[in-house]
């Protein structure tokens, strides 16, 4: 692909990314419902766990440049199952995000021009409740953006940096505006429900992080990946994190959180203290927003699928790049066909908890790749570091595991606690201090390992443990789905490639005399 994007690209790729429908539907929502004015809390955890998560993707993608994103780094380091396993879950991350960004997009059109979210859907009474609401505009939505994403890389990139700026500009005016109402009362009750309420919370506001790592899948068509990747995703997850947490504490300070609206909370949080002209622009600059998630959503999921289909674990004809566009067009329009399907029938909420899952358990994995990239080279890490290398991960995960399932059941009391966090941070400690580190990354790479992706693994985790069974229902009926067809299709697939590539390196050798005699029987 062209190497046409620098690191202003791509900050404005990640912020353009990231900001979008979560911060605009989700925060009324989790603030009402679930955690109160302590919804900054929520943000601040969320944000911490991205940031975690930022930092390890970032190593990846300067070291292993292409457009795979976290399947190839997964790839490279544990394998082409686990690889496959995470591609699903990707890919369905994308399909889910895109899609509720598409049906957010909908409701704030509708309160852009004074109607109900809902005024524009069409309700079918003979499908079930969560997937009733059928969205016609957010299908026409993601077909628009398709057709722009094949046309230029370089092209989405100017106008999604156009539209950021124009997205920032107004959420400064919300903060701004928004401020000269605030009413300290609104935060006196700051935590109803308890730290339990900021973690839940946490769980489902990590949706509005969702995106950044569509960064790391454009290192293929970045000029400098070393320097271009860290100071875009950094930066762009370091202003968004800021600018999150700020726009929390605007619309608490704004209104009571029982009486927040969790459709449209800042157009209502304005309509109710006497702005109500500010609405329109608290709307136009959601769908800008949301606009840009899209967009950068399409560039970044086409780019995962044709990297897998390099691999023949999907069809090879998704990998093919327009010769005249330089953008992998077969890609592009399939995963926003099924983006659409997604989009017209599913209800928000199943969406963004369901995105929750996909998106922990992906990062949680990077995070033990990188542990396994530093601390394992396969032909010079001995077997005895290697045991201890793994053992040491298996502690991390159980611990994390622990403390989260202890978290899940509710059951109360601090001793489980007592026993769990220390004994993860024992595992940490001892990879640190009996495990050499057998590689160090060439041009850039994560500080204070093994603590800091261990610490991205055990809150990765520890979130999870905050969702509901329902989510983890479909998970799993999901990743068996993968299983079946990874058995049954893409290993038999992924072998055969790699069997004809071997047959090919071997005639090379051959053909120019360097292959080793075989030698004749007698």
């Amino acid at each position: 692909m062209k190497r046409d994007l620098n690191w202003w690209d791509l900050a404005w790729f990640g912020i353009g990314a990231v900001i979008g429908a979560g911060i605009f539907v989700l925060t009324g929502q989790e603030a009402k419902n679930a955690v109160g004015p302590a919804v900054v809390l929520s943000y601040v955890v969320s944000g911490v766990s991205a940031m975690l998560s930022v930092f390890c993707y970032t190593e990846f993608a300067v070291e292993i440049p292409v457009a795979g994103g976290s399947f190839a780094y997964l790839r490279v380091e544990l394998g082409d199952f686990m690889a496959f396993v995470a591609a699903g879950n990707i890919l369905l991350e994308y399909c889910i995000s895109g899609a509720a960004v598409a049906r957010a997009w909908t409701s704030y059109f509708a309160t852009l021009l004074n109607r109900h979210p809902n005024d524009f859907r069409i309700h079918a009474a003979s499908l079930s409740a969560d997937y009733s609401r059928l969205d016609p505009i957010a299908v026409v939505v993601i077909a628009l953006v398709c057709a722009f994403a094949v046309l230029s890389t370089k092209g989405s990139s100017r106008f999604n940096y156009v539209l950021s700026i124009v997205h920032v500009a107004v959420i400064l005016f919300i903060i701004v505006a928004g401020l000269t109402k605030a009413d300290a009362a609104n935060m006196r009750d700051f935590m109803p429900y308890g730290p339990r309420g900021v973690f839940a919370a946490s769980a489902v506001l990590f949706f509005a992080y969702v995106g950044f790592d569509a960064v790391s899948t454009m290192a293929e068509e970045t000029r400098n990946p070393a320097r271009d990747i860290p100071i875009g995703l950094v930066g762009a997850m370091t202003l968004t994190t800021a600018l999150y947490c700020v726009l929390a504490v605007t619309l608490c300070l704004m209104q009571p959180y029982g009486s927040i609206d969790p459709d449209a909370p800042f157009s209502v949080a304005f309509a109710d203290r006497g702005m109500d002209w500010a609405k329109y622009i608290v709307a136009f600059g959601a769908l800008k927003g949301m606009t840009t998630v899209l967009l950068v959503s399409a560039v970044g999921q086409a780019r995962y699928l044709t990297h897998i289909a390099r691999t023949h674990m999907m069809p090879p004809w998704l990998a093919k790049v327009h010769p005249r566009t330089g953008t992998p067009v077969n890609a592009t329009v399939v995963m926003l066909v099924a983006t659409a399907i997604v989009a017209f029938f599913t209800d928000l909420n199943i969406l963004s908890n369901l995105l929750s899952i996909s998106t922990l358990f992906i990062f949680m994995l990077v995070a033990v790749a990188l542990l396994v990239r530093r601390y394992y080279v396969s032909g010079e890490t001995t077997a005895a570091d290697r045991n201890k290398l793994a053992a040491c991960i298996a502690a991390i995960l159980a611990t994390s595991v622990a403390t989260a399932t202890y978290w899940g059941l509710n059951r109360g009391g601090w001793v489980p606690y007592a026993v769990t966090v220390p004994a993860w941070l024992a595992a940490t400690a001892c990879l640190w201090a009996f495990v050499p580190q057998a590689r160090a990354p060439k041009l850039w790479g994560v500080p204070l390992v093994p603590w800091l992706p261990s610490a991205s693994i055990a809150i990765n985790i520890f979130l999870l443990g905050s969702i509901d069974s329902k989510s983890f229902m479909r998970f799993g009926i999901w990743t068996a789905a993968l299983l079946v067809y990874y058995l049954f299709v893409g290993l038999h697939a992924s072998y055969d490639t790699a069997k004809a590539l071997a047959a090919e390196a071997s005639a090379g050798e051959v053909e120019d005399g360097d292959a080793k005699p075989t030698a004749t029987p007698m």
